[in-house]
């Protein structure tokens, strides 16, 4: 039996709808916001401007999942280094009265974050909790220390794109793959 060329062709093009992955949600739109770097320097969302990121919310004084957290921002950061170099980190204190940039510099030393790729922000609580309750929908920022143990994976635009709990079993490698998803729809 002899299939024809048109036949074919929709049966790729039909096989190719199939295989294409959905477009990730858009589940928010972040603020413009003004911080501080673990440097001591001024942070503007606007550099974050064209570039994916990944942010999570992390205190260093954490004993619980902190530390985790932020080992796999670190595995982030290396997994992604050849292939989307351009990719951000961004770890906002919940607690920025402890969290100075001295103290946020100690921390980030222990991951070992590349230069102005991994962002350890802090700023005014007012501010940080805006962010953290109406901007990401996570947490708040109020001094309870309380946290989203989430990671929010952000795209060019600043609006949020997927929500990933470090519990669930194969949530990296979730995240990876919409990533790369993401980046692919950016290129």
């Amino acid at each position: 039996m002899k299939i024809g060329a048109g036949v074919v062709a929709v049966l790729a093009g039909l096989l190719a709808a199939c295989i294409q992955p959905k477009p990730l949600p858009v589940l928010g739109q972040l603020p413009e916001f003004q911080l501080t770097e673990q440097d001591g320097q001024p942070f503007d969302s606007k550099s974050l401007a064209g570039h994916l990121w990944v942010a999570d919310f992390i205190y260093t004084t954490c004993q619980g999942p902190c530390p985790m957290m932020s080992s796999t921002m670190h595995r982030l950061e290396m997994l992604t280094a050849a292939d989307i170099p351009d990719l951000r980190f961004v770890s906002f204190t919940v607690d920025p009265k402890h969290d100075t940039p001295p103290v946020l510099a100690e921390y980030a030393s222990h991951f070992k974050p590349t230069p102005g790729r991994w962002y350890f922000l802090t700023g005014e609580q007012a501010k940080l909790n805006d962010l953290g309750m109406n901007g990401f929908h996570l947490n708040s920022v109020d001094g309870s220390l309380t946290h989203s143990t989430r990671f929010v994976l952000v795209d060019g635009k600043g609006r949020i794109r997927g929500y990933y709990v470090t519990g669930e079993d194969g949530f990296q490698q979730k995240l990876m793959h919409d990533i790369r998803q993401l980046h692919g729809e950016q290129s």
